[in-house]
């Protein structure tokens, strides 16, 4: 059933701009002309845009914004991210959640799992991240790295990197790195990290990379307006949310494959090229105190290096950083 409707879809796509009839389709499928209009419907209801006539047969358009598993597929550069497992959802709780139950049941390494909306989208700390329907990209990757449970902070900084890249090739915007799982536009927060892992005592069975990205999202709530924005706020312009997942899903396969191949080393260098935050003076809030200085940079662990006004340097596993 899925084999016929993969197969339809695929001569549809090719007859793109030009009627095809239905006798035909169903000559090349092997499939009665009644089961043909059958899966049509069902492309339908999936959002797939087909026109239909009695006389012409039927006349493919695309589809809507939808971040169906096919359009993602199709035309998409990776070797194994995406090209394996795609999980769509189009309302689900949040793909961090959804990811860990089947990273649990052992789903492969590349394996994405996307939504439309999310009505529990959290961020660190357990924040909740707005996650408005068909406006956004809110997808978590299932990550099977070979490395001790202390490198995992390493992961972030990597994905922080793709979506950086993926921001400035894609939309040219000028993307920055703020440490450790955020990324800004003109000082306001485009896009967003949550990374989640599974451990044993010395190895990582899996790590869940979450990110949400604000799209076509045209406005916030009032909490967060002064602080959020997205590509269409600050292009002026709506993106095809499938182009930004599949331009993610190539650079974050680039960085895991140098990070694979050479550490972390390569990896830090392109972080703090990304960054604003070197130089500048900041507070940082840890559970139970704040700490002011000037940041360093990163060390080889990803953990935030900073200056304090004695000259002190310290290293900073976690923390909301807040500039001055």
């Amino acid at each position: 059933m899925i084999e016929t409707r993969d197969r339809l879809l695929a001569l549809l796509r090719e007859s793109k701009g030009d009627w095809v009839s239905g006798e035909s389709l169903s000559a090349r499928i092997g499939v009665s002309r009644s089961a043909i209009w059958k899966h049509i419907r069902l492309l339908r209801k999936r959002g797939y845009l087909i026109r239909s006539s009695p006389k012409k047969g039927y006349w493919f358009q695309g589809v809507s914004d939808l971040l169906l598993s096919d359009e993602i597929k199709d035309g998409l550069d990776t070797e194994i991210f995406g090209k394996r497992d795609i999980v769509y959802f189009s309302e689900t709780d949040s793909t961090n959640v959804r990811a860990k139950d089947l990273a649990s049941k052992g789903a492969p390494e590349g394996t994405l799992v996307i939504s439309e909306g999310q009505t529990d989208g959290k961020g660190r700390r357990g924040r909740d991240w707005f996650s408005p329907p068909r406006s956004g990209i809110y997808a978590t990757l299932i990550l099977r790295p070979t490395i001790p449970p202390g490198e995992a902070p390493q992961i972030t900084l990597l994905t922080a990197v793709a979506v950086a890249e993926t921001l400035r090739s894609h939309t040219q915007l000028n993307a920055h790195i703020k440490w450790p799982n955020d990324i800004l536009v003109g000082g306001r927060k485009i896009a967003g990290i949550l990374t989640e892992l599974s451990t044993e005592m010395d190895e990582v069975n899996y790590v869940l990379v979450g990110v949400g990205v604000n799209v076509n999202t045209p406005r916030f709530p009032e909490d967060i307006k002064e602080i959020a924005t997205s590509i269409l706020v600050e292009t002026g312009k709506p993106k095809k949310r499938v182009e930004v997942v599949q331009a993610y899903l190539k650079w974050c396969e680039k960085y895991y494959g140098i990070f694979r191949e050479k550490g972390f080393a390569p990896i830090r260098q392109r972080w703090e090229e990304l960054t604003d935050i070197i130089g500048r003076e900041i507070v940082i809030e840890t559970i139970g105190e704040k700490q002011t200085g000037i940041v360093q940079g990163i060390d080889q662990r990803g953990y935030l290096i900073v200056k304090d006004s004695d000259g002190v340097l310290h290293s900073l596993f976690s923390g909301i950083v807040n500039y001055t």
